[in-house]
């Protein structure tokens, strides 16, 4: 090891440039990752330049003619062209990584991250600037430009040289004259541009060939603009810091749910209320999903929201920030206050992602492009500005979908700017617009690569899977002792639940739940797998109307994993022996087993089996116990204060073709509630078991009560059909809904529940050492601690509290804990990632729905076919209309109140929002809340947004 010294010259908080020398430690040898190696590199576990490489792949010898090295440049600027699966055996060099952290921002340089450590991209990091051999030292007065290709260049010829020449090198830069003085000095390193590089290699891969295009001709107008102001400048990042520490800035992340305005919790009580961000001007380029400065303005400019029906309005938007009573106009007296008004000072973090945008007309592509070389394109999510783009295929791209992604917003453009990635489709067929909707989530579900599928158990074609001995000998045997069965949606593949119960002789009711063990059953030896890698980066199973994407391949999922019936599995099994008349927990049991489910049913055959259908005596004793204890518990949670919630949920029922013929809504059956208290009931025990044995590293899930002034839509609501909804706590909640019932009309009360289920926050995992113990109450719940443990096969945080309830019992039965728990930090960061996924799921499965419900309508006539009128309840009074539920359906909508030529005649707001007048020639006519109405459902489709009813 060689000590020597590496002078750095950085800029600090205030923007001042510090040069800063650091020691710097040369090596030998540094692993080199390709299966080439001639010096026998130890190619195991280690971590360099803060990039983890967990059981890294080898680069291949035989798949790729040559190895590609990437300039600092290319991977700064190109980085989403290497990203195309076809490219591969990737060298990264240590020199371009640390400038991407440097100079390009960390979302940047955690997609270069997640590249590297993806093995479907066959690509590896080598830590030049640590070899002794390949290090270079910067010269005095060298750019440093041309200082980090020199080091990658002299990088690329030693990795060749350490090949002994076996595999050539094509180092690719958009430095011409590294070209000119490169490419000539080795036979074996081959130095050309990246434009060069795919036209010689990847000729037919068009895709790459166009993002090379506009990200190329993105650049080149970049620097050739020179435009008046149109926006203030953003503040430096020492300004902002020091501003929200003195509380002059507050720091809050831009949510646009409709209209301008911040999403925030203020924290000051006496302004605990939204920040409203009035116009373009003052949200100062920041985009929906930035953490941004804010600065208040004076109290004098403070004002209301208005009342009016906008894009999107009646929608529901469970699953993202609770939106809450929006603002009326300052002349109600019984309303709240309006919230502060604010500006956007600075941007402290960007969050963009990928867009998918629509072209406009024709007409509007020839007028823009009388006027400049850019389109602008309008974004499927209406809280995105319109983004202007360099291409040259606008007119072949009309009526197709495409994926952009931001460049840049500066202060002299209207709006930002970006470039072309991808086209999904053209608008309107099923897929693209499913495509579409994955995109915008950020939702990414390639197949499984073939290093993750040769990880899966090969099961003989002649003879199915079977348990090993060896296992069996160290669980509990359950195959022969107990009734097993399970209850899941009709069609269900991925069984990851199933229940028993037994009387025992004492007299005492044994009840008990076998719950999926995912990691013995999948045979997963350890964290550092490729399986645990993409379950992990998924998250979660996707599920939408028609399709679903898997967390773990079928072999998993659908077959090995799933507790399917008549075939002995391995399971994680937690039994209770409850008493005979209290139906007290007496004991619990919790540890690995072997099962063999007897009964694999789907819901509406065990509820008919409760009501009295044909079936086994024992299995009907057995759902008839489960229905009984089922209401025990639930009675005891109601007496904690947990809620009874409201949501809609709605089935597109598809023909063979895939075609939908009918919106079904879910009907509501006791087994549904039977089976969801079972699993409360593990879960609660289990959340009880990690807790004690990890105070500090356990995963739990919380749900934190919500803000007061969302109520208050809900207690006006309930105010005009004289109820009185307490809000104070979840007890005061519960017990004011079940007052609140209206004997004339049951869907009064099924809508005041889903008004207060809009207004709940967001269940969250979280760690439990990096949250205070009186925030891990579940409010919904009612519970003290509660995760999610029975669904690992879909749920990456179930298999989580599966490694942890391992351990658990490994701690209590004093032997060696196998895999000890993530760090504090770890787990916490794991857990912002699965929160994020699951809100993405939720939101990708609320958007299939209603891309269904348009297709439903889409082909029908709203004046003739009978289909498209249906009653709905008015549960929302707005300034030009009313909101709309229309039960048949399970749709909520805006109804605008209009003549049948289209245009509002008269209307007026009483001084209480629970009524509306609307006068036309045939006289006045008054709309109230919950009165039932006939409304007409035509489905409002657009090129540009995504289509609804």
């Amino acid at each position: 090891m060689l000590k020597t010294e590496k002078i750095l010259h950085l800029k600090s908080s205030r923007g001042r440039k510090v040069r800063v020398v650091r020691e710097h430690y040369l090596r030998e040898y540094v692993p080199c990752y390709s299966s080439l190696c001639q010096a026998d590199c130890n190619n195991g576990n280690v971590i360099v330049s803060r990039f983890v490489q967990k059981s890294p792949g080898l680069l291949s010898a035989a798949r790729w003619p040559h190895y590609v090295v990437p300039d600092v440049g290319v991977v700064q600027d190109f980085l989403e062209v290497l990203e195309f699966a076809e490219l591969r055996g990737i060298v990264f060099m240590q020199t371009a990584c640390q400038s991407v952290q440097q100079h390009r921002g960390r979302r940047l340089y955690n997609r270069l991250r997640s590249l590297v450590k993806d093995p479907r991209h066959d690509c590896v990091l080598f830590s030049n600037e640590f070899q002794l051999y390949s290090y270079c030292p910067r010269e005095r007065g060298e750019a440093l430009e041309k200082w980090h290709t020199r080091s990658v260049y002299h990088a690329a010829v030693w990795y060749y040289n350490h090949l002994a020449g076996l595999k050539p090198i094509v180092m690719i830069t958009e430095d011409r004259e590294a070209i000119e003085e490169y490419s000539s000095l080795n036979s074996g390193v081959y130095v050309i541009s990246t434009q060069e590089y795919l036209e010689s290699f990847w000729p037919d891969l068009q895709a790459a060939h166009e993002l090379y295009a506009s990200i190329a001709q993105a650049l080149r107008e970049k620097g050739s603009e020179v435009r008046e102001r149109e926006y203030a400048e953003h503040l430096p990042s020492d300004i902002l810091e020091a501003g929200i520490k003195s509380g002059r800035y507050i720091q809050v992340c831009l949510r646009r749910l409709r209209g301008d305005f911040l999403k925030w919790i203020l924290p000051r009580a006496e302004l605990n209320s939204d920040v409203l961000v009035f116009g373009g001007k003052l949200r100062n380029r920041a985009v929906h999903g930035d953490v941004v400065a804010v600065e208040l303005l004076s109290r004098a400019e403070w004002r209301g929201r208005t009342m009016a029906l906008s894009d999107g309005e009646g929608e529901d938007r469970q699953g993202e920030e609770p939106q809450g009573q929006p603002m009326p106009t300052a002349s109600s007296p019984s309303t709240p206050s309006p919230g502060p008004p604010g500006r956007v000072v600075g941007i402290l973090q960007r969050n963009w992602r990928d867009y998918v945008v629509t072209f406009p007309p024709r007409e509007e592509i020839q007028s823009q492009s009388r006027n400049s070389q850019r389109i602008l394109v309008t974004p499927w999510d209406y809280r995105i500005p319109k983004i202007r783009i360099s291409t040259q295929q606008a007119e072949a791209l009309q009526d197709q979908r495409v994926v952009v992604r931001l460049d840049s917003w500066d202060s002299s453009s209207l709006f930002p700017n970006g470039h072309f990635v991808r086209v999904l489709g053209r608008v309107g067929q099923l897929e693209t617009e499913v495509a579409t909707i994955l995109v915008e989530n950020s939702i990414q579900v390639p197949p499984f690569s073939e290093a993750q599928l040769r990880e899966m158990p090969v099961i003989p074609t002649d003879s199915r899977w079977d348990v090993e001995p060896e296992q069996v000998l160290g669980r509990r045997d359950l195959r022969q002792t107990h009734l097993v069965f399970s209850v899941d949606p009709q069609g269900c593949e991925d069984v990851d639940d199933t229940l028993s119960v037994r009387l025992l002789k004492s007299g005492n009711s044994a009840w008990t739940c076998e719950i999926l063990d995912f990691s013995d059953t999948a045979g997963i030896t350890g964290r550092n797998t490729v399986r645990v890698e993409i379950s992990c980066l998924r998250a979660t199973t996707y599920y939408l109307a028609d399709r679903r994407y898997d967390m773990l391949p079928a072999v998993l999922s659908a077959d090995l994993c799933s507790l399917l019936g008549g075939v002995d599995r391995y399971a994680m099994s937690m039994l209770w022996e409850l008493d005979g008349q209290t139906l007290a927990v007496r004991r619990v049991w919790l540890g690995r087993t072997v099962i063999r489910s007897s009964y694999q049913l789907h819901y509406e055959l065990a509820q008919s089996l409760l009501d009295g259908g044909a079936a086994e005596e024992q299995l009907r004793r057995a759902l008839e116990t489960l229905t009984h204890v089922a209401r025990h518990l639930r009675a005891q949670r109601d007496r904690g204060g947990a809620l009874e919630l409201e949501g809609v949920e709605v089935r597109a029922q598809l023909d063979e073709e895939r075609n939908i013929t009918a919106l079904v809504p879910r009907q509501p059956l006791e087994v549904h509630e039977t089976v969801a208290e079972c699993m409360i009931f593990a879960n609660h025990w289990a959340a009880k078991k990690i807790h004690e044995s990890f105070p500090h590293e356990a995963l739990l899930r919380h749900h934190p009560p919500p803000r007061q002034e969302y109520f208050a839509e809900l207690r006006e609501c309930a105010r005009a059909r004289g109820f009185t909804i307490d809000t104070q706590s979840n007890k005061a909640l519960a017990a004011s809904l079940d007052r609140a019932q209206d004997p004339r009309d049951s869907l009064v009360n099924k809508l005041l529940r889903m008004m207060a289920t809009q207004a709940m926050a967001n269940a969250q995992y979280f760690c439990t050492g990096a949250c205070p113990r009186d925030q891990h109450y579940h409010y919904g719940l009612a519970l003290e601690h509660y995760t999610h443990f029975t669904s690992p096969i879909r749920r990456y945080a179930d298999v989580i509290v599966h490694r942890l309830l391992t351990a658990a019992i490994q701690k209590e039965q004093g032997r060696e804990v196998s895999e000890s728990p993530c760090s504090n930090k770890e787990l916490q960061e794991l857990a912002q990632h699965i929160n994020n996924r699951n809100r993405a799921a939720q939101h990708a499965q609320k958007q299939s729905t209603e891309l269904f419900q348009c297709l439903y309508f889409r082909d029908k006539d709203p004046l003739t076919d009978e289909r498209c009128t249906a009653d709905g309840v008015i549960y929302a009074i707005r300034a030009n209309g009313v909101l709309v539920f229309v039960p048949r359906y399970g749709v909520r909508a805006a109804a605008y109140l209009r003549s049948r030529e289209g245009q509002v005649l008269s209307l007026r707001h009483d001084r209480f929002p629970d009524r509306i007048c609307t006068s036309t020639a045939e006289g006045t006519h008054t709309f109230s809340l919950f009165d039932h109405v006939s409304v007409s459902i035509p489905a409002v489709s657009s090129s540009a947004s995504r289509a609804r009813v």
